[in-house]
């Protein structure tokens, strides 16, 4: 079975391994670790892994990362650099590095890592604390096709995977890395036309979050068959509520202002990416 460090277990990398523990990975195949002693405590608390503090133990991610065959880097796109140095040298040679942090490239992580150390890029969505996320994932030229399967098999416990290349990596940013705050986005204003409308705060808010939770589900189970495009067709009768609602947000080239929002997402990203690199 393969055996699995958490450095950082922050939002996203708690979300994977809920994923990890929910598809049956046994907890005592996981170390995490953590930067305070009260933060360990009460991962070990949530998850029932073994956690790891820095302030009680220097060497707590050399630790972990040594007894690992996969160690995924769950801390801010800043530290993840610094972190792939400081593991360098327990790492075993097969170890796959896996970095969730958005705008970090694959050679930034190489030239920190041993020559040869195997890295993969993701970008997951915080759906993914919820078994429901998007990843893609980009492999690094060290990389077997064997340990792309690995992780992707991990990592798909929470989500859908995309194996992507590394240049595809800031698109998928704008449209699903970013893409839970669209939807959020969305059903914050369809909730507060309601309330506008008449309605009762919790219940205009019951009503937009269900209504974009059915949507959703109803393109998911009808992918292959009925595209987004063709499904808002089938809602929107010639003349009727919906259609006067679509024609409002043509009008308001709605349309335009997401795919906008989506390549302002990309954008940022590929300047973070600069901005990492000094």
């Amino acid at each position: 079975m393969t055996k699995i460090a958490m450095l950082g277990l922050g939002s996203m990398n708690g979300a994977i391994l809920a994923g990890l523990l929910g598809s049956g990975v046994p907890a005592e195949n996981v170390i995490g670790t953590a930067r305070s002693a009260e933060s360990a405590q009460k991962r070990s608390e949530q998850y029932g892994v073994p956690m790891v503090a820095e302030e009680h133990d220097g060497a707590a991610n050399t630790t972990a990362a040594a007894q690992a065959d996969v160690v995924f880097l769950g801390v801010k796109p800043h530290q993840i650099v610094d972190l792939c140095r400081e593991i360098k040298d327990a790492l075993k040679p097969e170890t796959v590095v896996v970095s969730v942090a958005a705008a970090v490239t694959i050679d930034m992580m190489e030239s920190a890592l041993a020559e040869g150390q195997p890295v993969i890029r993701t970008m997951p969505n915080t759906p993914m604390s919820v078994g429901e996320g998007v990843v893609g994932l980009a492999a690094g030229s060290h990389v077997s096709q064997e340990q792309t399967q690995t992780v992707a098999e991990l990592l798909g416990a929470s989500g859908s995977v995309h194996v992507l290349t590394e240049d595809q990596i800031d698109a998928l940013t704008g449209v699903a890395g970013s893409g839970p705050a669209y939807a959020f986005y969305l059903a914050e204003h369809m909730a507060a036309a309601g309330v506008e409308m008449g309605l009762d705060p919790q219940i205009a808010a019951d009503l937009a979050a269900q209504t974009l939770y059915g949507a959703g589900k109803m393109l998911v189970e009808n992918r292959g068959q009925n595209d987004a495009a063709q499904l808002r067709r089938n809602v929107t009768s010639p003349n009727g509520t919906t259609q006067k609602a679509i024609e409002t947000f043509d009008a308001a080239d709605m349309d335009a202002t997401i795919r906008a929002g989506a390549k302002a997402s990309s954008s940022r990203a590929a300047e973070i990416t600069h901005q990492l690199r000094g």
